[in-house]
C-alpha cells in the first residue's frame, strides 16, 4: 500500500465551505480503482490546516489513475480553489519492521557480549 499525504492550507474563513465540498468530493476519490481508504484531519492549533491521508494500492493508482481520470476535473472544481498555497503531495511506503526487529535484537545481544 502507498500512503498519500497532503497537508492542506485552507483560505481563512473558508473552512466550513471546504469541509462541505470535501464531503461531496470524497465519493469521487473513493470510486477510483486502487483506492483503499482516506481520512481528513483538521488542525487543533491551526484550524485552517488540514491533513488528508489516502491509501492507494500503488503510486500509479494515484498519479496516473486518479489524476489522469475525467473525475479528477470534478475533484479539482470542488476543492482546489480553497487551497492557499497549493499543497505539496508526498507518498510513503510502509517499512517492514518485523524483519528489522530480529536484527536489532541480535545486535543488542551482541553488544551485551551475548553472542
Amino acid at each position: 500500500m502507498v500512503l498519500e499525504v497532503a497537508p492542506l492550507s485552507i483560505r481563512p474563513g473558508q473552512e466550513s465551505a471546504f469541509e462541505a465540498a470535501f464531503a461531496a468530493a470524497q465519493a469521487i476519490i473513493a470510486s477510483m480503482p486502487g483506492y483503499r481508504s482516506h481520512t481528513l484531519h483538521r488542525g487543533i492549533e491551526r484550524p485552517g490546516e488540514y491533513l488528508l491521508l489516502v491509501g492507494w494500492d500503488s503510486l500509479e493508482d494515484h498519479e496516473q489513475g486518479f489524476r489522469g481520470s475525467p473525475r479528477y476535473a470534478e475533484w479539482k472544481a470542488l476543492l482546489h480553489h480553497f487551497y492557499d498555497p497549493f499543497p505539496t503531495v508526498l507518498h510513503y511506503a510502509p517499512v517492514d519492521l518485523t524483519a528489522r526487529a530480529g536484527g536489532a535484537e541480535r545486535a543488542a545481544r551482541t553488544s551485551d557480549g551475548d553472542a
